[in-house]
């Protein structure tokens, strides 16, 4: 009885014959699918860092700032590197501390603190968005790049053909193995990035919508002396500011 045949069969469709046997333009189109995939799942991972650091950063002021003697031993509760809610409240009352000056002293002290209340938050949120551009952009045109590789290697196959002069196997085999991964890579690099912008970009509106009501209720803090709940701040330089909201509260 004859022995069972036990030597490996070479796969000619896997990722080692893609790159062996692909030429320039194959190399090339693996090379910024593996780029994009890094870039990709590094912004998701740190992203997703960054906001957990913000949403634990919120506990904090839910469960120690308002409790507080006062503002300043509020923001000394704020703890972490870079606490961007500390950096509000910061903000905030150096607005307040320095409102009455030859540029400031014609314009109200809400709408002072409000201006820079909304330029912290937009500067918040602009760091929170950064990055996000590349996960669309990867997700948009990943799949594109995975079709280009696809038609190439279909190319190179009907290239080796007509040089063969018959379809063998052996002369389609590299060709038809590159046109077929590329196409997977392509969608193995876009879905990621698709489903990491979707996830990340709906956590960012849930911590700006804090930062927002946070910022709010600093405002009605700073002008009357006293917390009012009230909702989002009012419109920001080149919008028309609502009035403040000190006229419903008795300071303190």
């Amino acid at each position: 009885m004859a022995a069972p045949n036990t030597e490996n069969v070479e796969n000619p469709f896997g990722l080692q014959a893609l790159w062996e046997q692909g030429g320039v333009v194959a190399h090339g189109t693996l090379i910024i699918m593996v780029i994009l995939s890094l870039a990709s799942w590094y912004i998701i991972l740190t992203k997703a860092w960054d906001q957990r650091r913000l949403f634990k950063q919120y506990k904090e002021v839910e469960k120690g700032f308002w409790t507080a003697g006062n503002i300043r031993d509020g923001a000394a509760k704020l703890t972490g590197k870079d606490n961007a809610f500390r950096m509000m409240v910061e903000d905030g009352l150096r607005a307040a501390q320095h409102h009455e000056g030859r540029l400031t002293d014609q314009i109200p002290l809400h709408e002072w603190i409000t201006a820079s209340l909304y330029r912290t938050v937009d500067s918040i949120t602009k760091r929170l968005n950064t990055g996000l551009s590349v996960l669309a952009t990867t997700g948009s045109t990943a799949p594109f790049v995975g079709l280009f590789g696809t038609v190439w290697g279909i190319y190179n196959a009907l290239i080796q053909i007509s040089l063969a002069g018959q379809a063998s196997l052996d002369k389609t085999a590299g060709p038809i193995g590159e046109a077929l991964i590329m196409t997977a890579i392509g969608l193995f690099v876009a879905v990621p990035a698709v489903w990491g912008y979707n996830w990340l970009l709906g956590r960012n509106k849930d911590i700006i919508e804090k930062l927002r009501y946070f910022a709010s209720d600093l405002h009605a803090y700073l002008v009357s002396g006293a917390r009012v709940e009230s909702g989002p701040l009012p419109a920001a330089a080149g919008r028309a500011p609502a009035a403040a909201p000190a006229a419903a509260v008795t300071r303190k």
